[in-house]
């Protein structure tokens, strides 16, 4: 092509690999930086589903009111790090000021583009690479103990039917003829169509990113300390101490990205969303389809030999070792959800989910910087949206225009 570049992609989760995909499909020559390698953080740790419907923000209405009561319980799916408290009060602030109807529409409708149609696009990500047999399409059920339960939710239900989704009802015998694998006391499910899972997601990552070099592209493991510039133009970036040119930078290093991003005059109120998963490995059976299980708050996936549980939310830092009580939690749930499964093991894991504090990802160009570009910020969804972020980078970086308004995910929103 014409405009080739040589682009440095700073962190080599799901974003980042996607991001390295497209761009080396338009001819561009790529170099991936991650301090640990591909697919090593939160992209191996997260939920493994392609959870298209997952467009509610954790801060719906009433959030503000019931959250001590969470906090001060232990089986319900908030935690803080108490002494950690005085330094997440300024994020806190501004992310519970989004509690309420008009920005939780406003956020749904900012996230459909992103991750509305993300089976499709994880099949075009891994089209011809060693990774598309870890995609499985699926249903994604959510499910609650009866019709009155499911309704409670009616707010987030009616802002996925306006943003284009359907679903089915599934009550009582229907729901447990699909499958039996669960408690009589689940007797409601919304079961959505058109969704998937991805069976392994860090050896999927790690398979996207084995392509990309495959085609020629870099992966160095580094820590990237800076983005070097001359007269308002990328040059490189420094890594361990190291210069290494290029033309174009991309910072999707997720929650790590907020010194970078701050360097680049983007100061991004940028919290860890700590994430926990609990494996159960060997299970004696396993649930048909993907389940977000309303009463806990958590998913459980069928994955390769084992069940993934995930979907707490902790506040504590980047620094802190993982809490004992949001595994006790999981664990406690998984066997009032499914009483009739045994496994043999378990293996823990904690990560950190970048949390912006308006529950938006940072996507595209950097202001008065020209070829410096991010893409982080995605919460939970990360998995979900990280094809079609990738993607629209990619277009962005050739100059093509995205078919979808880009301009409420802006890096220029947090421009200093």
């Amino acid at each position: 092509m014409s405009d080739k570049k040589t682009i440095a992609i700073i962190g080599a989760g799901i974003v980042g690999v996607s991001a390295a995909v497209w761009l080396q499909r338009d001819g561009h020559d790529v170099i991936l930086f991650d301090k640990a390698g591909p697919g090593e953080g939160t992209s191996h740790g997260n939920g493994g589903v392609l959870a298209s419907c997952s467009i509610i923000p954790v801060t719906v209405p009433g959030l503000l009111g019931k959250a001590p009561k969470m906090l001060l319980s232990s089986s319900q799916p908030l935690f803080l790090k108490w002494g950690y408290l005085p330094k997440l009060l300024p994020w806190l602030r501004q992310y519970l000021s989004h509690a309420n109807v008009a920005d939780v529409e406003r956020i749904a409708a900012a996230l459909t583009p992103i991750v509305g149609d993300s089976l499709n696009d994880h099949k075009a990500l891994a089209a011809g690479t060693r990774a598309e047999k870890w995609i499985v399409p699926s249903d994604y059920l959510f499910l609650y103990e009866n019709r009155a339960h499911f309704e409670q939710d009616a707010l987030g239900w009616g802002i996925r039917r306006k943003n284009g989704f359907d679903w089915q009802e599934l009550e009582g015998k229907a729901f447990h003829d699909y499958d039996p694998v669960f408690s009589p006391d689940i007797g409601f499910a919304a079961k959505l169509s058109n969704h998937g899972h991805i069976t392994d997601p860090g050896r999927y990552v790690k398979d996207l990113a084995a392509h990309v070099e495959a085609g020629g592209g870099r992966i160095i493991r580094a820590n990237v300390e800076d983005v070097t510039r001359e007269n308002g133009r990328v040059t490189g970036v420094r890594a361990d101490g190291e210069a290494i040119a290029c033309d174009t930078a991309i910072v999707t290093a997720g929650v790590w990205s907020g010194p970078l991003a701050k360097r680049l005059g983007v100061s991004v109120p940028l919290e860890s969303e700590r994430g926990y998963h609990l494996e159960l490995v060997a299970p004696s059976a396993m649930p048909r389809s993907p389940v977000m299980v309303a009463s806990g708050k958590f998913v459980a996936t069928p994955m390769d030999g084992r069940i993934r549980l995930a979907g707490i939310v902790e506040f504590g830092g980047l620094d802190a070792p993982p809490s004992r009580p949001p595994f006790e939690l999981m664990r406690k749930n998984a066997r009032a959800a499914f009483p009739g499964i045994t496994w043999k093991e378990e293996v823990e894991w904690m990560g950190h989910r970048p949390a912006p504090a308006d529950s938006i990802p940072i996507i595209g160009d950097v202001p008065g910087i020209k070829g410096a570009y991010m893409g982080f910020g995605h919460h939970h969804i990360g998995l979900t949206g990280g094809p079609r972020t990738g993607r629209l980078l990619a277009q962005m970086i050739a100059g093509r225009t995205p078919n979808t308004d880009v301009s409420v995910y802006a890096p220029s929103r947090f421009a200093t």
